[in-house]
């Protein structure tokens, strides 16, 4: 059995590595290498080449293509641009699109993973007699009692176990993370012992099809009229100001609200106001005290169970609401009908529609579903 848990010799065992371009895929491709696999490199021109020429942190396109061939060629194997732009468009834009239109706050690069990167690239690399296929994800496959099981990426910081919720088992079996049980320190030393071209590239810090982090714009294009003007009203019925269109809000915002600074009428600061509610049809955004965020109940639609032994019943665990939030107490019921209802042991704030809820035991992930809807009991 060989380091990737294949019965052959590494020599004999292909690996296909979904390669960015970035320094994490690179490495892994590099590690992969060195170790004696025959390593075969794949990116996915996503979206049109010129959007991203020049512009440093952004995936799979101009010059991040032309990164993940130089460090193939460094490294002599195989390397392969396939055109998948068609069908990024309609699997990830639209769907991001049409998202912010019913007034959620969508995860992109969880329906990329989803609908492109874990289904059509997986597919291809079987094709290619790929023994699996390896990413540049901070995670890690672990193998259960049951078969392989999805965990935390070792290093906290760097941990992107949430948006890999939605990976079947049966993909999981294919797939493989060789820099699970890296901090991301390490990965930077590797490249640099390596001398690999990308070793300072510096990581992607927006989504890869919005290069300047303008979302509103981005939707604005692709769905034109979607800026309607409305009210921002209080959740006592006041109207408090006006807004140029909801796609530029999102639960919980609190920092440009655009009704301006608030005080009474002594000069005072009053409570600051967040988004408790986005509501496209009305027109409207409705705001309140961080006090009306709080919501105990959580219906979740879509969801993908990794944990088939704890599929009946109550399930306690933790659940993630958003990438950047701490896990919190609560108990998972599935509802038999592909969705599940989480109740939180304590309120928390924020839970946007749109987003994903990820479930754990520990390290490992029970899976996950998207945010449909929240209450307060």
């Amino acid at each position: 059995m060989n380091s990737l848990g294949i019965d052959k010799a590494p020599s004999d065992t292909r690996v296909v590595v979904a390669m960015s371009g970035g320094v994490d895929s690179s490495v892994a491709a590099a590690m992969l290498k060195q170790q004696g696999y025959d390593v075969v490199g794949i990116t996915l021109q996503l979206y049109d080449h010129g959007m991203a020429v020049g512009k440093k942190g952004a995936c799979c396109a101009g010059q991040d293509i032309y990164d993940a061939r130089r460090v193939a060629d460094a490294l002599e194997f195989p390397h392969y641009v396939l055109d998948y732009e068609s069908r990024f468009g309609q699997a990830v834009i639209d769907d991001f699109a049409d998202s912010y239109l019913r007034g959620e706050t969508p995860i992109p690069c969880v329906r990329c993973n989803q609908r492109v990167k874990f289904r059509d690239l997986l597919e291809q690399a079987q094709d290619l007699g790929a023994d699996c296929l390896a990413t540049g994800h901070y995670a890690q496959r672990i193998m259960g009692p049951a078969g392989a099981e999805l965990h935390r990426g070792e290093d906290p910081s760097r941990d992107q176990s949430y948006f890999l919720f939605a990976t079947t088992p049966a993909q999981l079996d294919f797939l493989r993370f060789p820099l699970g049980h890296l901090p991301k320190t390490e990965t930077r030393a590797i490249a640099e012992r390596l001398g690999l071209p990308v070793a300072d590239k510096p990581d992607s810090q927006d989504i890869c099809f919005v290069p300047t982090g303008n979302y509103a714009s981005v939707v604005e294009k692709l769905r034109p009229g979607s800026l309607e003007p409305g009210d921002i009203v209080h959740v006592d019925g006041r109207v408090l100001g006006r807004h140029e269109g909801t796609i530029k809000y999102t639960i919980g915002q609190r920092k440009g609200l655009g009704i301006g600074g608030r005080k009474g009428p002594d000069g005072e600061e009053l409570e600051p106001l967040y988004v408790v509610k986005v509501d496209p049809a009305a027109k409207q955004v409705v705001v309140g005290p961080r006090e009306a965020l709080a919501r105990d109940m959580v219906r979740v639609k879509e969801v993908n169970w990794l944990a088939a032994e704890l599929a009946g019943g109550a399930v306690t665990c933790e659940v993630k609401l958003r990438s950047a939030q701490r896990a919190a107490a609560a108990t998972v019921t599935l509802d038999g009908q592909g969705g599940a209802v989480v109740r939180l042991d304590e309120p928390q704030y924020g839970i946007a529609p749109g987003q994903a809820a990820v479930f754990y035991q520990g390290g490992r992930v029970l899976g996950g579903g998207w945010i449909g809807g929240t209450e307060r009991a």
